[in-house]
């Protein structure tokens, strides 16, 4: 098993009100349990953003690589757009 340690949370009274009342109705075993796994979701969440920070870093760099912005030409763009959603909807017809 795990090393488990015990820490001390200040929570609202709100709070301790929902994690008691998901005990009651059974929905968890334990208040302990609940807080575990609000916890392992949030180092979930954290990781994710982190995939997503790097990713975007990754992206930034690739851009300013690419060389100077050039003009856009907003009448084919605006084309080039509506031939986009035109055949993503006909795929999902």
């Amino acid at each position: 098993m795990a090393d488990i340690q015990k820490i001390s949370v200040a929570l609202t009274a709100e709070q301790v009100n929902s994690l008691k009342a998901a005990v009651e109705t059974g929905e968890y075993a334990t208040t302990s349990e609940i807080v575990r796994e609000a916890l392992r979701e949030w180092q979930w969440k954290r990781e994710l953003r982190g995939e997503d920070l790097k990713r975007m870093r990754e992206l930034w760099n690739e851009g300013k690589s690419s060389g100077p912005a050039a003009p856009l030409n907003m009448a084919e763009t605006r084309n080039q757009a509506r031939l986009r959603l035109k055949k993503a909807a006909e795929r999902t017809a």
